[in-house]
């Protein structure tokens, strides 16, 4: 017989933990399924100088909130994989690792519940929760095919210092969060840097005294329902934020790295002849993420006024350096400037191809409420706006855990008040850790 428990947990990251704190206070029998070890994500695709780009004092997994010295400083990859690693002692969750779940499907009643073919065997469920994230498959774009042989091509998941790449330029592929970050690594280590520039906004690190997060959390952003952002679902198609908490915590500002010899280009087009092109997207690009970073500021300006707060005075920040005219950012003769590594940061695509339930959209991506689908006993968890902007950070995914959890025993409740179990058997739970 398949192995049976009443809720089997797809993933060990930070949500697949945290959902199982809730449900061990609840008695509820289940199972947690990785593929890998818990937390792989954070000890294996993040590059070294790695750091988080919120507050510690953010960080506030179940039971489980930051303890350290530094509630306004920035943990950094060890401190991170610290922080977790106690986490998981603290929820001892019934586990097994080194399995990939192959195919999730719905059984048909009067069994009901979900039939689970893994590489290590066959189980059954009533409920089935995906925690596997939704950064499943490094985007690569086809382009990258025809780049010289000797060239070294990377992702942003396997990048991990500037010494591991050969002697050369480097061009970053990407603005978001990841390649901004990786761009002024590189930059720091005296690198020669090529980045290409997308629409990702900015922000400030630091305003009118304060962090930036701070401010909006007193505003009440990071408690705002997905339902109620002026964008709704869209949100979760947006682009973070760039900035960094690296050395304290600052901004990352394109234009400054570009007076101190950073070459910026826009949107990438095209390879031809060994002849990178960009499209003449740069100005507008720069000039997009500086409004944002001058509209968070004048919202935060706003709050100040209306809650009559003691404030430094406030700012608003002027380009310190513009692109030129001409080819100098639409076009990169690659051997002329000597690139021998290109750096993918352009993003993941999700795979919930081993999902069988009719609960995805055309792009692939679930729909839900709060991570409830239209299937009975499907969740997803820890995806990006599920409910809040924490919801996929350590600083709002126990809320969305507890939400589930509460879901899953009131809706085991119902069933058995009608259903009884009848003569299911559940295995001992077994652990290769």
């Amino acid at each position: 017989m398949p192995q049976h428990h009443d809720v089997i947990i797809v993933g060990a990251g930070q949500a697949g933990m945290s959902l199982s704190h809730y449900l061990q206070q609840r008695g509820i029998d289940h199972l947690l399924l990785e593929k890998h070890t818990p937390m792989h994500a954070w000890r294996h695709q993040r590059w070294d100088a790695f750091c988080l780009v919120t507050p510690n004092w953010q960080c506030k997994l179940p039971g489980h909130d930051y303890a350290g010295p530094e509630p306004h400083g920035f943990m950094k990859k060890p401190e991170i994989i610290a922080y977790l690693q106690a986490f998981l002692a603290k929820v001892k969750p019934p586990l097994m690792t080194g399995v990939t779940v192959r195919h999730v499907q719905p059984q048909p009643q009067p069994q009901g519940g979900y039939a689970i073919h893994t590489t290590a065997g066959d189980f059954t469920a009533r409920q089935v929760v995906v925690c596997s994230g939704g950064y499943h498959e490094p985007v690569i774009p086809r382009l990258a095919e025809r780049l010289p042989a000797h060239i070294v091509q990377l992702h942003s998941e396997q990048y991990r210092n500037p010494q591991a790449l050969p002697e050369g330029g480097v061009l970053v592929v990407g603005s978001g969060q990841s390649g901004a970050q990786i761009a002024e690594d590189l930059h720091l280590a005296g690198k020669t840097v090529h980045l290409a520039v997308g629409d990702a906004p900015r922000c400030a690190r630091f305003y009118r005294g304060r962090d930036v997060v701070d401010w909006l959390a007193d505003m009440g952003y990071y408690d705002m329902p997905v339902d109620q952002h002026p964008l709704r679902e869209g949100v979760r198609d947006n682009t973070n934020h760039y900035v960094t908490g690296r050395d304290g915590g600052r901004d990352i500002d394109l234009r400054a790295f570009a007076l101190q010899g950073m070459k910026l280009y826009g949107l990438l087009e095209g390879l031809n002849d060994g002849v990178m092109s960009f499209q003449g997207t740069l100005r507008a690009a720069l000039d997009q993420a500086d409004k944002t970073y001058n509209g968070i500021n004048a919202a935060i300006d706003k709050h100040i006024a209306e809650k009559r707060l003691d404030a430094p005075p406030p700012s608003v920040y002027e380009p310190v350096w513009q692109p030129q005219g001409g080819t100098a950012h639409t076009q990169l003769d690659l051997a002329a400037a000597g690139i021998t590594s290109v750096i993918w940061c352009i993003g993941f695509k999700p795979d919930f191809g081993w999902v069988d339930a009719p609960v995805f959209n055309g792009r692939g991506q679930p729909v839900h409420h709060r991570g409830v689908t239209q299937q009975p006993g499907l969740y997803f968890l820890g995806l990006p706006w599920l409910h809040t902007w924490g919801s996929g950070r350590f600083s709002g995914v126990a809320r969305d855990a507890l939400y589930l959890a509460e879901q899953i025993d009131a809706s085991l409740a119902r069933v058995d008040a009608q259903v009884p179990l009848g003569d299911e058997v559940k295995a001992p739970l077994v652990s290769t850790n």
